[in-house]
């Protein structure tokens, strides 16, 4: 096993050390471009099953006005696009529903023939699994385990998480994101809730023991995992790893936009240590949006108000807002949803993504008639 794993760091060094680099790097100052998006995924969904499906998507996409549209392509430990990482770590080339296909190619084929962006978005990030024990990537690599402070694997919500502090796991999913930034003709990589992040119920393992005793004068952290200092550690962490992962980027792609979709602040850094009010501010991505997924235009529009609050002036391009589109085979009222988007439009906000593709069915006049003029 050791070996084997030797050969796998090996490889994992090789692929990042063509792209190093000095780590005071001037970072991109392009103008962010507007954006009306919507995420595509392969739940709940048949949009990726067929080259034909992925032709209807993308027809549908140009016909509501979509812009952006970013595809997963990193679920449940599974890539969707030919991985040779991932065979050569895990025999597992592509999610095995899409056999010899390449979802990620063919959408980022039929996205730009339509002139629309196509954004690889790595949906699971550092989370391992879903209901499966941390899969086979915790399998594998048992020492990769995220820990909570009574010593067991880190779930929640169902997701099963590896280690996101360990440098092991860091590299892991570096590496497929520069898979794709360097074999794939996208226009982006997104990151979302998962990427960068972590529960804060993690960061009992040995490793980041270890590491936070090295930098404490050998004090063990507080076992209460909401302690203020003991999150803001471990969220600057995840923050220096985005920084590495976007320059790593612009290193290779200049012009590749790093986007990054994360739950709303502060209760991200709260709850996954993602502050990406920090995030902007220290230029480690393009812009963010974040989800700002509410019942009611009250909510709604209040949340967004408190998000805008924690963006300076010259900051506020980078910001767009997640949408609930259809969750469950529910969507919001015409109403509601008309609503969210004028309350975007009133407060500067310049574009927004959608959750999830198949709710844009149930709004066809909308989209094709009022939205797109917007």
């Amino acid at each position: 096993m050791y070996q084997k794993f030797f050969f796998f760091c090996l490889s994992i060094f090789l692929l990042l050390s063509c792209t190093r680099v000095n780590a005071d790097i001037r970072l991109s100052a392009a103008p962010v471009p507007a954006i009306k998006g919507v995420w595509v995924t392969n739940v709940a969904s048949d949009a990726l099953d067929s080259r034909a499906k992925i032709t209807e998507t993308v027809a549908l996409c140009k016909k509501s006005g979509i812009t952006d549209i970013y595809v997963v392509c990193w679920n449940r430990g599974r890539t969707l696009y030919q991985s040779k990482i991932m065979k050569s770590i895990f025999n597992l080339p592509i999610m095995e529903r899409f056999g010899s296909r390449d979802p990620l190619q063919e959408m980022i084929e039929e996205g730009h023939k339509a002139g629309m962006r196509v954004h690889a978005w790595f949906e699971f990030g550092f989370a391992s699994s879903y209901g499966e024990n941390g899969g086979a990537i915790l399998k594998k690599f048992p020492d990769w385990k995220a820990i909570d402070n009574k010593g067991n694997l880190v779930s929640k919500n169902g997701f099963e998480w590896m280690n996101a502090m360990h440098p092991e796991v860091q590299n892991f999913i570096l590496s497929l994101v520069l898979e794709v930034v360097q074999n794939y003709d996208v226009d982006g990589i997104q990151g979302d809730d998962r990427l960068p992040a972590m529960p804060s119920l993690g960061g009992y393992d040995k490793y980041t023991l270890a590491l936070y005793k090295k930098e404490h004068q050998g004090n063990l952290p507080p076992n209460d995992y909401k302690n203020a200092d003991w999150l803001t550690w471990r969220a600057d962490k995840l923050t220096f790893f985005l920084g590495k992962l976007y320059k790593e980027v612009k290193a290779i792609k200049p012009k590749m936009i790093v986007s990054m979709a994360p739950s709303i602040h502060p209760w991200a850094k709260e709850e996954y240590l993602q502050d990406w009010p920090t995030w902007l501010a220290k230029g480690y991505c393009d812009y963010v949006i974040p989800q700002v997924y509410r019942k009611t235009i009250e909510s709604y529009t209040s949340t967004l108000e408190s998000q805008l609050k924690y963006l300076p002036a010259n900051q506020k391009s980078k910001f767009f807002s997640g949408v609930l589109l259809q969750v469950n085979g529910v969507n919001p009222s015409p109403e509601f949803l008309k609503a969210m988007i004028e309350a975007n439009r009133k407060l500067g906000i310049q574009g927004e993504s959608f959750f999830f593709y198949e709710g844009l069915k149930a709004f066809p006049d909308y989209f094709s008639k009022e939205y797109i003029k917007k």
